[in-house]
């Protein structure tokens, strides 16, 4: 046994015996297995906030677009996440907390009735499933290049890994094992980029070979893929984390409205800086000085189309496999990293789902007079058939990690034109906009990926979800004139929350 599969072994045997401890927690009610009791503190809920976003897309993802690019471009990404948790800090946290729901069309039923959670739990189940399965990939190529196994293995062996202390535990083993991981994801990432900037002589030294080989001049600016994509990316980052159920569903958790808010605001603290240390390593390997980046080299994928590719996915867990980069215990603390950084965003995604599907499906429209034991039950299987329907769609789905994720992105910032609206301006929809704004923009989002396969014009995918939310809303507010407005009245007003607000600080 290697000694990097035995520092993953032995991390991972931890994280399993740490989440243990929180069984029996996790079983006295719903919103314990759900929402962790609702009893997270301001550093607890802001680690398991990004702990979501810190995931395969920020370590993966990121290092891959950046290898292929030749630039920091990708560090839009955490740049983009970051500023959406601030802006949610100080718009919706509060609402979402103070409304006590569990799932992001919970609050919408409090909005605009039942009918809205219904089209919106469907819409943001497909949304997450892409999302999950993306994840899964990225997990699964780690695994595939630290211990030589095939695809298909390597996504089986990540689903169990996965499954695990989430089914034990729910959402109390996600927020502990999430500040564990965040800790040792850190380590592992800030050692390999001091080592690789120290053996590249800096990053002036690193921007001068990279630019002989072809990277523009302003490599280490963000926005050199041009203005256009760069929004694209921002909006998607602001707009999808308002409405999506992994990122804030520690929020949900949140002792409190107070707690909420200063815990979306921090946790931006925590994701911006990680996507700089992968998209250097990924900058790192582009300059071929580490390890053989040709088609005789270890990123070349014999089985990745008719000849064979390069596969920039193996980019990173290549890098920390490599003893003449990184001393091998040193490689496997990373490697643990990289593992920990995508499990903490995979076990809230799949985790998302199965919320989902328990309380707006089964508790919401199967089973409405279910008690709490059987809502955990339910859970704790769906936690099971979630990894059943990953599996293959990670097995056989290909693409890029960020591009495929963006489908998510588009889905869920369509659920936060919705949310913002309902919260800031109830007059200007009706519930006949909020669920065409849904099942159009979903099909819209759809069909714009479908075209990009099929080699058509298209324009990039949140822009197609923002156009569409915007033009169907519209026609279901027209389609909707008629009707009369029956707005729920369960649900608490910005101006009813000033006071509790106040209470909470």
């Amino acid at each position: 046994m290697n000694i990097y599969l035995l520092i993953v072994v032995a991390y991972f045997a931890f994280i399993t015996f740490i989440s243990f401890f929180t069984k029996k927690v996790a079983g006295r009610s719903a919103a314990d297995y759900l929402v962790a009791g609702r009893n997270l503190g301001i550093v607890a809920c802001a680690v398991v906030v990004a702990s979501e976003w810190l995931g395969g897309m920020s370590t993966i993802g990121v290092s891959e677009k950046a290898f292929e690019t030749g630039t920091m471009q990708p560090i839009l990404y955490n740049i983009s996440t970051a500023l959406g948790m601030i802006i949610i800090g100080f718009t919706v946290a509060r609402h979402y907390r103070d409304n006590n729901v569990h799932t992001v069309s919970e609050m919408l039923e409090n909005l605009f009735g039942r009918r809205a959670r219904a089209v919106s739990a469907i819409a943001f189940l497909f949304a997450y499933i892409t999302l999950a399965f993306v994840q899964l990939q990225t997990c699964a190529s780690v695994i595939a290049a630290m211990f030589e196994f095939g695809r298909l293995e390597s996504i089986v062996i990540s689903a169990i890994l996965i499954t695990g202390y989430t089914y034990i535990g729910g959402m109390h083993a996600l927020a502990i094992t999430g500040i564990i991981h965040v800790g040792v994801m850190f380590f592992g990432m800030g050692m390999a980029t001091i080592i690789g900037l120290n053996e590249i002589n800096g990053l002036g030294s690193l921007r001068g070979i990279l630019v002989d080989l072809g990277s523009p001049e302003n490599l280490y600016n963000p926005f050199s893929g041009g203005l256009e994509y760069a929004w694209s990316l921002i909006l998607g980052g602001v707009l999808g984390g308002m409405a999506g159920q992994a990122s804030i569903q520690p929020i949900f958790a949140a002792r409190s409205a107070a707690i909420a808010k200063k815990s979306a605001i921090l946790s931006s603290l925590i994701i911006a800086p990680f996507g700089i240390m992968v998209a250097l390593l990924g900058l790192i390997v582009k300059t071929g000085l580490v390890y053989d980046i040709t088609e005789s080299g270890p990123l070349f994928d014999a089985a990745i189309g008719e000849a064979g590719a390069i596969d920039p996915k193996l980019v990173l867990p290549t890098l920390m496999t490599t003893p003449e980069f990184i001393h091998p215990v040193l490689g496997g603390i990373a490697l643990a990293g990289i593992l920990a950084a995508i499990l903490s965003t995979v076990g809230p995604v799949n985790f998302a789902v199965v919320t989902i599907a328990t309380k707006d499906i089964y508790h919401g429209l199967i089973n409405k007079t279910a008690i709490d034991k059987k809502i955990i039950s339910t859970a704790r299987r769906l936690v099971i058939m979630v990894n059943l329907v990953t599996i293959p769609l990670a097995y056989f789905g290909t693409g890029a990690i960020l591009d495929t994720a963006y489908i998510s992105y588009g889905i869920r910032a369509i659920g936060a034109i919705v949310i913002m609206l309902g919260i800031y301006r109830r007059g200007w929809i009706r519930v006949e906009g909020v669920r065409l704004a849904f099942i159009g923009g979903t099909i819209a989002v759809v069909g714009n990926i479908l075209a990009r396969n099929l080699g058509l014009p298209v324009i990039e995918n949140t822009y197609m979800a923002i156009g569409a939310a915007v033009i169907f809303i519209i026609i279901g507010n027209i389609v909707g004139k008629r009707k009369p407005r029956e707005l729920p009245s369960e649900m608490k007003l910005p101006s009813e929350m000033k006071d509790a607000d106040k209470k909470g600080n």
